[in-house]
């Protein structure tokens, strides 16, 4: 999720002359059809996360801006957006306490970069507004969560660990995202990924690269960020005798036919792809390992991909269930680019939480399994996907199993709400006609939240946990801690990627039907107690949280790429 860097226009839309009494300077907007392209690549990868053209997002609706605002001053605003906003220009400042994201100078910018970027901005003319009949649904929901995440009066006292090798000379240095501790009979081997396309071994805190994707994988892209690339990595329960791992990567479009693919009236941004990979030896330092392709998928944007896979840990072979993988698919950006059937719907993948047989082969493409167990298995209805667990999800970036059996999906928001839900089969989690606790709208620049109605529709199932976008703009999934420190015991830490805020609620408290209380950690890196943002030195943080060896905890940064070891807890 990279929210600063495709921030990058968040105030562009309301950014006009005062009065409008300044003469705009001449169009400059080229037509030339490879520098629009261009400009397109620009914008997937510096603005799509928080803009389209059809629904207000974590930024405004850019459908029009070229029109309400000169070229001259759109090229100024996208150079320096901060000096524009200390300008005091009136609407840039309203706009920037509405959406609440910091905004970079972004002076890397060439001016043939920021011509192509507006060019092909200026290919989206001014919408019409979407009618959506909201009057029995009350007035706009302006501030969802008053009540603030108060401090627990606990400082976590944070020891620098490693640095994982840069992969770019540009913020974010890193891409790091994932840990695994894998058990072998001769000790654990701590495993780390890069979604840039490295999978590496640490020993010693040293970093030995294991597999490439861009090696392995021809077609593999990793850019425009926003959690494309090597997605994410598991082994099989039986690895060691087996030697599968799998993965999810992206590859260009129309790299391949999809498996899940739509009307070609609807674009295709890039394809992720589900990889079953059968390693020679499984003791190796460096895995040579065999592809089976299992599924491929279209997205309408480089947004909300397949960005964690679990098999459940607690099983051993011969329970049912043991052997079986949890798969989460994200919407794709379909819900806000205005495309909400390819998501949440008896016939589509996205948005939803897949459990599949990797050694069946009963599926449609007759490359893995539907489990007879799951609750969409047996409808005898051939297009309901049976491999869906549950579903009704926007942006299911984490999945985490408990130790007392619960299963944990941190769920990153739209423009209002971030969750944590308890994962059951056959439930319906909301996205996109709900948000959090709330009625969610999508209606272009009208898109809004609302208060559930009086007589709910009980098909819906809510958030155990949740913050707004006061408090934070996109949640970073964490983990139980089970280590030694006893203030940490039962607690399931995780906090917020872009405002580096470190967060927690009690294991015992999260139950389906209730609202668990969130409380923020105050940081202590070595000796310097301190803010994350401050710390990085940058205001998008980019934090993960990862598990090591004998219960290690590890918070780390994309940013700079260091990561710190919890050691201790104290009162404040």
């Amino acid at each position: 999720m990279n929210f600063i860097k495709s921030s990058l226009l968040l105030m562009l839309c309301g950014f006009t002359v005062a009065g409008q009494a300044q003469k705009k300077a001449a169009p400059t907007y080229s037509t030339n059809k490879l520098i629009i392209d261009r400009g397109d690549a620009l914008f997937q990868k510096n603005c799509a996360e928080c803009h389209n053209f059809r629904q207000r997002g974590i930024g405004p609706v850019l459908s029009g801006v070229t029109a309400d605002a000169s070229y001259t001053y759109l090229s100024k605003f996208i150079v320096n957006s901060q000096a524009v906003i200390k300008s005091g220009n009136k609407r840039a400042v309203a706009l920037f306490a509405e959406y609440k994201i910091p905004m970079p100078a972004h002076p890397q910018l060439k001016p043939a970069e920021i011509n192509a970027l507006l060019s092909f901005i200026n290919t989206h003319k001014k919408a019409a507004e979407v009618y959506v009949n909201t009057a029995e649904l009350g007035a706009p929901v302006k501030d969802p969560i008053p009540t603030k995440i108060a401090k627990a009066g606990l400082t976590l006292k944070l020891e620098e660990w490693a640095t994982a090798p840069a992969t770019s000379t540009k913020k974010p240095l890193t891409r790091i995202n994932q840990t695994y501790v894998l058990k072998t009979p001769t000790g654990n081997r701590l495993f780390m990924l890069d979604l840039r396309g490295k999978l590496y071994e640490i020993k010693d805190k040293q970093f030995n690269v294991v597999m490439d994707m861009a090696k392995e994988k021809p077609k593999f892209i990793h850019e425009p960020g926003l959690a494309s690339g090597w997605g994410t990595f598991v082994f099989h329960p039986d690895f060691l005798k087996n030697g599968l791992l799998y993965t999810t990567h992206t590859e260009k479009k129309g790299s391949a036919p999809a498996d899940f693919a739509y009307a070609d009236s609807i674009p295709v941004a890039l394809q992720w792809v589900v990889t079953e990979w059968k390693v020679k030896d499984p003791a190796a330092a460096v895995f040579e390992a065999t592809p089976r392709e299992m599924i491929r998928m279209d997205n309408p944007s480089a947004m909300h991909g397949m960005q964690q896979m679990i098999f459940d840990p607690t099983l051993k072979p011969g329970m049912p269930g043991y052997g079986l993988l949890y798969l989460d698919f994200g919407d794709g950006g379909s819900g806000e680019l205005g495309y909400p059937w390819l998501c949440n719907g008896s016939t589509e993948p996205r948005g939803s939480i897949l459990r599949i047989d990797p050694m069946g082969r009963n599926s449609r493409n007759g490359k893995y399994g539907i489990p007879a167990s799951n609750p969409r298995a047996k409808t005898g209805d051939p297009t309901v996907l049976g491999e869906v667990y549950a579903r009704g999800f926007r942006n299911p970036n984490k999945i985490t199993r408990a130790p007392d059996g619960k299963v944990i999906v941190s769920e990153i928001g739209y423009t209002n709400v971030e969750e944590l839900n308890i994962l059951k089969p056959g439930l319906n989690y909301g996205w996109p006609t709900r948000e959090g606790t709330f009625v969610s709208v999508l209606a272009g620049k009208k898109s809004a939240i609302y208060n559930l109605p009086a007589h709910d529709d009980p098909k819906y199932t809510y958030p155990v946990a949740q913050y707004d976008h006061d408090e934070g703009n996109s949640v970073a999934g964490g983990f139980v801690y089970t280590g030694d420190i006893a203030a940490l015991k039962g607690k399931y830490i995780f906090g917020d990627i872009v405002k580096g805020r470190v967060f927690y609620v009690e294991l015992a408290d999260l139950k389906l039907g209730q609202q668990a209380v969130i409380k923020e950690f105050d940081l202590q890196f070595g000796d310097l107690k301190t803010t994350y943002p401050q710390l990085v030195k940058n205001p998008k943080t980019d934090m993960r949280f990862g598990l090591g060896e004998n219960n290690a905890f590890y918070i780390w940064a994309k940013t700079d790429g260091k990561i710190w070891q919890i050691k201790d807890c104290v009162t404040n």
